[in-house]
C-alpha cells in the first residue's frame, strides 16, 4: 500500500474480532488485514487501483473487500500465477455486490 501511495499507519492485535465489529465487517469477508481510510473500510488484499476508485467515486457503501488470500492479489503474488476474485462492496444494511473483478 505504500508502494501505491497510501500513508501506512499499521497497529498490529492479538484479537481483531472488536475492531471488525465496530466497523461491521462482513463474517464472509473477514481477514487479517482491516484499514480506515477517508471512513471507509477496507478489508484484506484489495487492490490499490479499487481503493483510489472507492475514494474517488464516493459510492454510499461502508467498505468494500477480498475475501481469504487469493494467489494475485496484493501480498499475495506468486510469479505470473493468479486466481480470479472479486472485491466485494458492503452496506450498513447488510446488502453487498461485487465492486470489481480481477
Amino acid at each position: 500500500m505504500q508502494a501505491a501511495g497510501f500513508q501506512v499507519k499499521a497497529i498490529d492485535t492479538a484479537d481483531v474480532t472488536p475492531l471488525k465489529n465496530q466497523y461491521g465487517v462482513p463474517d464472509s469477508l473477514r481477514t487479517c488485514h482491516t484499514a480506515v481510510v477517508n471512513g471507509y473500510v477496507i478489508e484484506g488484499h484489495v487492490p490499490p487501483e479499487d481503493i483510489y476508485r472507492l475514494l474517488r467515486d464516493r459510492p454510499a457503501v461502508a467498505g468494500i473487500g477480498v475475501s481469504g488470500m487469493p494467489e494475485g492479489s496484493p501480498g499475495m503474488e506468486k510469479g505470473s500465477v493468479k486466481k480470479p476474485y472479486d472485491v466485494i462492496a458492503w452496506r450498513r444494511t447488510g446488502s453487498d455486490s461485487v465492486y470489481a473483478r480481477h
